[in-house]
């Protein structure tokens, strides 16, 4: 990635998709080079293969007027490059040309075994499908070249700045794209917009353009991208054509540097860097045909995220609801984003009902854990007794749900990978998943292994367990990969699916099937307990959506009790552990006296939902919970506080 961008400084600065229904027909010569046609789902294409392909097979795939100023093509095509084009004209880009774009390259890259990265070029109107298809593919993508670009269809061709438009181009963009005159003005996913994924990737830029473009005017298009690139990061740069004739307002001008250019392109692009496919590191085991056929005959469908903090965040999860979006466009979805930061497989066990399931029948879940749970130090044996319940659960709601299981990185599972040792987390992820023929991802293994195989760096690249937006387009692209084989699975079987109702039998007899949370108000207090309807803190510390501005519990005067008559296999109390909180001690059914610590490392700074599972084995039966406030406390702590957000049971 570094080499790519010093080598761009030093030149110019001194639907998701089914397998394609393909056909090719007869080659023929195209600039004293072998071209050979084909069709990708009715769509013509062809790729130009050079006398001697160097190795790798790095190749240019060209948008629009595949044969306006040939001469770059030409000297790349003699240096061992391929040349590539599909006619996806007259739709601007959209999300269905980009399906058409995602088959095509699937079979340049599986077909033809051309290079997984690809050098674009962009002439005019073709920069909406270069930097349209960069965006949603920038670890595809080694170079851009731009010339004359359209980067903001409100420029061209709807003319709503200072250049002319034109008026039946724009009439057509919003044919195409299903848009009112208002929505093609609101519309946010221009070649300017949404650049951190491609900027986070680092991939060179090259604008060559006219000096005095009226068409495309630089300040609304080239020079808005560049401020707008460069600012995160992004490399990018300009070469104004001064030279003439310049025709058409400045659209049009002779190309006198062709050799330049192709220098740009070929020292981004070669030697072809070999990367390790997303196919590695996912399962697909039984795959989610009941979801394919709920998204494919079915007007509404459900599709929930259960996580933490890097479900939460804006990335991965966002882009997935796009995608799917765009692979159903008649589809209904209602997306159920049920990620909450620092929460890990117990919470989620014990949540799943209220935060998920309540929302109604789910046809597709996303679940992931591995990082919270490192974090929070959940032991192994909850651990899966929390991922089982989480499936188990799910499946008593709907039979038919699919669920997609994933493991994120974090630099412990790096340094695990590192000692040859499976991570605890990834293994009983994977032990689950595999019980119960469920997709994963194991993105950990991916990330380190990307590491080792010097594709980025967790440093300059990735930067942390919550991924920059590098970090969120790899996970993204893997997800993606995983959805795509999928449906080719789905695809190949018969569109009439079997139900299968039979879920196998269970890994641990004590697993959180039915795990919910239990009402403050079923426990007997003594008068020291406070219930606050609507609690917030006093002190100005951090706090967790869902655990502020909701019923709380508390005391803080060592002595203060409860009791709680509760009925199931399974007790413990959610709290919030800010920096006054205490001990307590507790027994069940009148046993030992157990002590726990409620203060927590981050509790200085932060308000934490902290899960505390005080057994997991009982007899399935009634039982009475008694819980004090102990006279000790954390050395760090200012005191004694027991704040109890919610209790929570398996039945």
């Amino acid at each position: 990635m570094f080499k790519r961008v010093q080598l761009f400084l030093l030149i110019f600065c001194a639907p998701y998709l089914l397998r394609a229904q393909t056909t090719v027909a007869n080659a023929e010569n195209w600039m004293g080079f072998k071209r050979v046609f084909i069709t990708i789902d009715n769509h013509k294409a062809y790729y130009v293969k050079p006398d001697n392909p160097l190795p790798g097979n790095p190749w240019v795939w060209r948008a629009s007027f595949p044969d306006w100023h040939t001469q770059m093509d030409s000297l790349l095509l003699k240096r061992g490059f391929y040349v590539a084009y599909i006619n996806a004209d007259d739709q601007y880009g959209n999300p269905q040309a980009m399906q058409i774009w995602d088959k095509f390259y699937k079979y340049l890259t599986e077909t033809v075994s051309l290079a997984r990265q690809a050098s674009l070029e962009g002439v005019s109107r073709g920069a909406l499908y270069t930097m349209a298809w960069a965006k949603r593919n920038p670890d595809k993508v080694s170079c851009i070249y731009n010339e004359t670009p359209v980067y903001d269809f409100k420029s061209w061709p709807g003319g709503k700045g200072k250049g002319p438009g034109d008026t039946a181009a724009w009439k057509q963009l919003k044919q195409v794209c299903n848009f009112t005159e208002q929505q093609a003005m609101d519309y946010r996913d221009n070649p300017i917009d949404h650049l951190e994924g491609l900027a986070g990737f680092k991939v060179p830029v090259l604008n060559v353009i006219g000096i005095n473009d009226e068409l495309a005017p630089r300040a609304e298009n080239t020079d808005l991208f560049v401020q707008r690139y460069t600012t995160l990061g992004g490399p990018a740069s300009i070469y104004p054509v001064t030279d003439g004739p310049q025709e058409l307002r400045g659209h049009h001008f002779p190309i006198k540097h062709a050799g330049l250019y192709a220098d740009f392109i070929f020292s981004n692009s070669y030697p072809v860097k070999k990367t390790l496919p997303y196919t590695d590191y996912f399962k697909i085991r039984t795959g989610l045909p009941h979801f394919f056929e709920a998204a494919s005959n079915k007007r509404k469908v459900t599709v929930a995220f259960l996580g933490g903090s890097i479900t939460y965040n804006p990335g991965w999860r966002g882009k997935t609801c796009a995608y799917l979006q765009e692979c159903f466009p008649e589809t209904e979805f209602h997306f159920i984003a049920a990620g909450i930061p620092s929460l890990g497989s117990l919470p989620h066990a014990f949540r799943l009902q209220r935060d998920v399931l309540d929302s109604g029948k789910i046809d597709l879940l996303f679940v992931e854990a591995a990082v919270n749970d490192r974090v929070n130090g959940t032991d192994s044996l909850t651990q899966v007794r929390d991922l089982e319940g989480i499936i188990r659960h799910t499946k008593q709601n709907n039979p038919l749900v699919d669920v997609v299981v994933m493991e994120f990185a974090d630099p412990d599972k790096n340094k695990d990978y590192s000692k040859g040792i499976l991570p605890v987390e990834i293994e009983n992820h994977e032990l689950v998943a595999g019980h119960y023929q469920l997709p994963s991802i194991n993105l950990a293994k991916e990330v380190y292994d990307k590491l080792k195989n010097n594709e980025f760096s967790w440093a300059d690249d990735f930067k942390d367990l919550h991924p920059a937006p590098f970090g969120q387009e790899i996970y993204f692209e893997t997800i993606k990969s995983l959805l795509q084989a999928c449906r080719e699975n789905y695809a190949l079987q018969t569109r009439s699916i079997s139900p299968n109702l039979i879920i196998p039998k269970p890994l641990n007899k004590f697993s959180f099937n039915n795990g919910s949370y239990y009402p403050l108000t079923q426990a007997k207090r003594d008068s020291k307990w406070t219930y606050t309807e609507n609690w917030s803190p006093q002190d100005h510390l951090g706090t967790r959506d869902g655990f502020v501005h909701v019923p709380v519990l508390s005391a803080d005067q060592p002595g203060a009790s409860l009791s709680l008559a509760f009925k199931g296999t399974a007790i413990g109390i959610a709290i919030v552990s800010g920096a006054d909180a205490g001990m307590v001690t507790y027994s069940i059914d009148g046993g030992p006296s157990k002590t726990i610590d409620l203060y927590t490392q981050w509790s200085s700074f932060l308000h934490l939902p902290w899960y505390l599972l005080l057994d997991g084995s009982l007899a399935n039966k009634g039982h009475i919970l008694k819980l004090t406030i102990a006279d000790s406390k954390n050395a760090n702590s200012k005191g004694n506080a027991c704040r109890i957000v919610t209790f929570f049971k398996n039945d």
